[in-house]
């Protein structure tokens, strides 16, 4: 909204108005509103949610301190959700498509999640939502991302194509550019469904080649495969995210190194020069998301101070679900999707071990009559607390793990 005032004022020669069409200063501004936000602000939420007996039930799960957590405030995703929201309102430009998309996902699912913790608090049923209608949810977040970005107008792609012998007739009536290395190349704008190959050189890929046996039926088939791509990276991430809430800190750490790189390969997407000097897709107007991943550190860093241990406040799945949703959508917007196994490795290395352990001990049952596991307890957290491992240690021993996955994924663009 501030954005749009100053765009306006900045007709009448208003001292000041112009600085709001720099990213850096938006940036700053979105950062530090929703650093006072979710700490400021937070601290009376978590009163509320306090006077309102708003508590974690502790399932008792045979892990050292874990009665001490039991009726600590949850539900504190509602302020890492003002702490986004409320920046991206005042400083972001609210027309453009990536910042609409981004923040209909962290509405969407902040409310899934809202409704899963409702029923768990006060209708004390410990199920919460049931896991269908969790899914339905996140299949629905997906089904619009996909159709959005496939379909609008105002999504679009800015390609180098480097010129050669074999393509020159191709490109020759188009205007031809040089590079540092002498090398000719094009600039070609389109709406084809492209992501990023991390490791590899001339790694875009076209979706398309998924349909490549259909024909000329092809172009009716790719909106389906990159809609369906859309749903299962939602899906995934935002379940990811969810199990990775279980310690105090560690979903909210990790989503903010997560969000520190996503800011700087959306920085990197939205600057024409930048992406050419790294030969990396230009996306247009994407360098706003900057705004929003502004808002995203500057919220779970925040949420941090009271969620680090011991925690005075849990985010429940208000949170964990959001956060791994808007990571999901942020990475399919900026067409860096192949790289959340490596950015989001610590939720992978969650999930996996969740589903291998709940297949081997349905498989071992089956066999030997008794189920047997591979970790003491999944997710995988929680079997290092078994280990003996003090949570904090667990908690900054992932961080670290975190921050050097997020170095190898910024290091992609130019290794490959």
């Amino acid at each position: 909204m501030l954005y749009h005032l100053f765009t306006y004022l900045e007709k009448f020669d208003i001292p000041g108005a112009g600085m709001f069409q720099y990213l850096s200063s938006r940036a700053s501004f979105t950062v530090i509103t929703s650093l006072v936000i979710s700490m400021i602000f937070g601290k009376r939420i978590i009163g509320i949610l306090r006077r309102k007996q708003i508590g974690e039930a502790v399932r008792d799960l045979g892990l050292e301190g874990q009665n001490q957590k039991q009726g600590t405030p949850t539900m504190g995703g509602i302020i890492i959700l003002a702490s986004i929201i409320v920046p991206v309102l005042l400083f972001a430009n609210l027309t453009n498509i990536y910042i609409i998309v981004m923040l209909v996902a962290t509405i969407w699912l902040g409310i899934i999640g809202f409704l899963d913790d409702y029923i768990k608090v006060f209708k004390k049923n410990k199920q919460g939502l049931a896991g269908k209608f969790k899914v339905i949810g996140q299949v629905g977040l997906g089904l619009i991302v996909g159709i959005t970005l496939y379909l609008s107008d105002d999504v679009m792609i800015r390609e180098r194509v480097t010129i050669t012998e074999s393509n020159f007739h191709e490109y020759k009536t188009e205007e031809m550019q040089v590079d540092n290395a002498g090398n000719l190349y094009v600039v070609r704008e389109h709406k084809e469904p492209l992501t990023t190959i991390p490791f590899v050189k001339n790694n875009e890929f076209d979706y398309t080649w998924l349909v490549w046996f259909a024909g000329k039926y092809a172009d009716g088939l790719v909106w389906i495969i990159f809609v369906l791509a859309v749903i299962f990276i939602v899906t995934a991430v935002s379940n990811g995210a969810n199990l990775t809430d279980g310690l105090d800190g560690l979903a909210t750490g990790s989503a903010s190194i997560i969000g520190v790189t996503l800011g700087i390969l959306a920085w990197l997407s939205g600057n024409a020069i930048y992406s050419n000097y790294l030969n990396i897709m230009h996306i247009p107007y994407a360098g706003e998301l900057v705004i929003f991943a502004g808002a995203f550190i500057g919220a779970t860093i925040g949420f941090l101070w009271y969620n680090s241990y011991p925690a005075q406040v849990f985010m429940g799945d208000t949170g964990s679900l959001a956060l791994g949703g808007i990571i999901a959508v942020f990475a399919v917007i900026i067409r860096k999707e192949l790289l959340i196994p490596i950015l989001c490795g610590v939720y992978l290395l969650e999930s996996l071990s969740v589903i291998l352990q709940v297949g081997y001990f349905k498989r071992t049952k089956r066999i030997y009559g008794t189920g047997r596991r591979i970790f003491l307890m999944a997710p995988i957290h929680h079997h290092y607390q078994k280990k003996g491992y003090p949570e904090p240690k667990i908690v900054t021993r992932f961080w670290i793990v975190g921050i050097m996955l997020a170095v190898i994924s910024i290091v992609t663009l130019k290794i490959r």
